[in-house]
């Protein structure tokens, strides 16, 4: 994996995560109920974008918030998927059933490795 993955991934991930969060947990938020398990994925979206901001001119200067960033979501995600698997009962879906939740939080957890590796490469000097 290549930083420029990482960095296009970190975009993608950042707009997306806070959308797709929004509309699984709109029922929650709608009633003003448990707002805090929205806001983690607002502010990872958040620190990935960033992320994106501080590499966009200089990969070097911003490579250790882009680092920081998918470790953050590497967490995030670990705790997320493997709460799922150890209790699928507990599993908050929203208008999609609970397996294919699952299956996206896995695959976001997966692709999270591989941007972190991307992210710790050194960028080739041009």
């Amino acid at each position: 994996m290549t930083h420029i993955f990482s960095r296009r991934l970190a975009l993608i991930f950042g707009i997306l995560l806070p959308l797709a969060e929004t509309v699984r947990r709109w029922h929650q938020i709608s009633a003003g109920t448990h707002f805090i398990f929205w806001l983690d994925d607002v502010l990872l979206g958040a620190m990935l974008l960033y992320a994106v901001w501080r590499t966009r001119v200089d990969f070097n200067d911003g490579q250790r918030f882009l680092a920081a960033a998918w470790g953050c979501s590497l967490g995030m995600g670990y705790f997320s998927f493997f709460g799922m698997l150890a209790d699928p009962s507990r599993v908050e879906s929203g208008p999609l059933p609970a397996e294919w939740v699952q299956v996206i939080v896995g695959a976001g957890l997966l692709l999270s490795v591989l941007a972190l590796i991307g992210s710790l490469r050194p960028a080739v000097a041009r």
